[in-house]
């Protein structure tokens, strides 16, 4: 068998192709909108890819699956309950997939058969479906064998249905109609009647590990054990429905503006990913693409670099961050974008994007700390605090009229704070932006200070003068 794991760090997101050696078949399963790698792979292994399976809809990251049935000429498949804007296989639940010889179908005129009758038997690779409604109604699950009749299997890929560490969250399509509480409920069902049935030696193979916003406290490990799992998760300890159904629905991080954008897309299709470099405006150009078409000027450099000195009214997401995911929740979808990004870097910051499905980008400035040295009256440069200053200020008197913003998720916060701050996560800013005065001096922390930063340019971005950020974070709940 061949089994390969691809885990991309920048979004937290797993995909995996699975074939059988000796008949050359192969599926690959959740794979993002860059293909080349699963290709390349897959030829030097003698693999055909003759299934593309998404494991749900998936709204976090546009998937690859046009892609993939574009370049190898390979279904799509998702679970039986998928609506989707295009032809797919629907995958039933207790479904098997052979990718080993299977049962032969002798002819009508072969001596000793009945018409239609199978000879043989399935051998080699086989993967079952498990219907696993709960992160989202379409959710499957895929048991993974060497062989048909082995009785322990060599894993499950588990979707965003049980990640390591924690489950998949249950609210992402409530507006679909359907509460989180139906969906926690479908969920708790899903896992115990379906996953937790499965041997204890299991691998399990997820979707997503830690950092996705499509859980709660994902583990950094990108595979486990049903065992392992069993005894260490959380949410596979031993309760009630109505109690599982309370802990998974409660402070979740918030979801990300551009994931409701990309689900539609993943459910409806969408343009196939153009994979040529972004080309190179001036400064002249990048400007008329802002008053004229409303583009958003993105600089992806290092944060220190653009609070040295940045375009005056350009937002801020570091490649070295969770770029794409940040840059979905301070650029709304459909948004133009130019590109601000150390040379020899822009081509890297497209991909990304395209990643999330914003393909929009215009173009980029090839030199943008030259092109600021030469236009010092378009330059600023951001204030950034030290966090044993802010702390010397605290409480903050309200004489001062200071607005102090914790922009880190529900839980963290929940966790504890600093005295006089209001919670407003990264990926609610933009929708809730607001809510802030911007004739008032705005202070903004997180723990490390990336999120800080960014939601510092994007205040600037709309007019508040006076926005300040904690450099380095601020370790909340502070250190006794």
């Amino acid at each position: 068998m061949h089994f390969a794991q691809y885990y991309l760090d920048c979004l937290s997101q797993a995909s995996y192709l699975i074939g059988d050696q000796n008949t050359g078949r192969a599926v690959l399963v959740d794979p993002r909108r860059d293909i080349d790698e699963y290709l390349a792979d897959a030829e030097a292994a003698g693999l055909r890819i003759e299934l593309v399976i998404e494991t749900h809809i998936h709204a976090d990251f546009l998937s690859g699956h046009l892609e993939v049935a574009r370049a190898t000429g390979a279904e799509i498949a998702f679970g039986a309950a998928a609506e989707t804007g295009f032809p797919i296989r629907r995958l039933r639940d207790g479904e098997r997939i052979c990718l080993g010889a299977e049962p032969r179908q002798p002819s009508d005129a072969e001596p000793g058969t009945e018409p239609g009758t199978a000879t043989g038997t399935e051998s080699g690779v086989t993967l079952t479906v498990l219907a696993t409604p709960g992160h989202t109604l379409e959710s499957l699950c895929l048991v993974v064998r060497e062989n048909p009749d082995d009785e322990a299997p060599f894993g499950v890929l588990t979707g965003d249905t049980l990640f390591v560490g924690d489950v998949g969250r249950p609210d992402l399509l409530s507006a679909a109609g359907h509460t989180p509480q139906d969906m926690a409920a479908r969920l708790y069902r899903s896992l115990h009647t379906k996953l937790l049935t499965l041997p204890d030696t299991t691998r399990i193979f997820p979707a997503h590990g830690a950092g996705s916003a499509c859980g709660r406290s994902i583990s950094t490990e990108t595979s486990s054990t049903i065992g392992d799992q069993r005894r260490l998760n959380y949410a596979l300890q031993p309760m009630t429905q109505d109690a599982f159904v309370r802990l998974v629905t409660a402070e979740q991080p918030t979801a990300p503006g551009y994931f409701a954008h990309d689900a539609a897309l993943n459910r409806d299709g969408h343009p196939l990913r153009d994979p040529a470099p972004p080309a190179p405006l001036t400064l002249a150009e990048a400007l008329t693409a802002r008053d004229r078409q409303g583009a958003a000027l993105l600089d992806c450099r290092p944060a220190a670099d653009y609070a040295r000195a940045h375009l005056a009214g350009s937002l801020h997401v570091g490649l070295d961050t969770r770029f794409a995911e940040y840059a979905g929740s301070v650029v709304a979808p459909g948004t133009p974008i130019v590109l601000l990004a150390a040379p020899g870097t822009e081509h890297e910051a497209r991909l990304r994007l395209a990643r999330i499905g914003y393909d929009r980008v215009l173009g980029h400035l090839p030199d943008p700390a030259g092109v600021l040295a030469g236009t010092p009256e378009r330059t600023r440069s951001s204030t950034r605090l030290r966090l044993a200053d802010l702390l010397e200020r605290l409480p903050l008197d309200p004489a001062d009229g200071v607005q102090l913003i914790d922009v880190r998720n529900p839980a963290e916060y929940a966790a504890g704070a600093l005295p006089g701050a209001r919670n407003i996560p990264l990926a609610a800013l933009l929708d809730r932006i607001d809510e802030l005065d911007p004739a008032r001096p705005v202070v903004l922390y997180c723990r490390s200070g990336n999120r800080s930063v960014i939601a510092a340019a994007l205040l600037e971005a709309h007019g508040f003068d006076d926005v300040s950020d904690v450099s380095g974070g601020c370790p909340v709940p502070l250190p006794a």
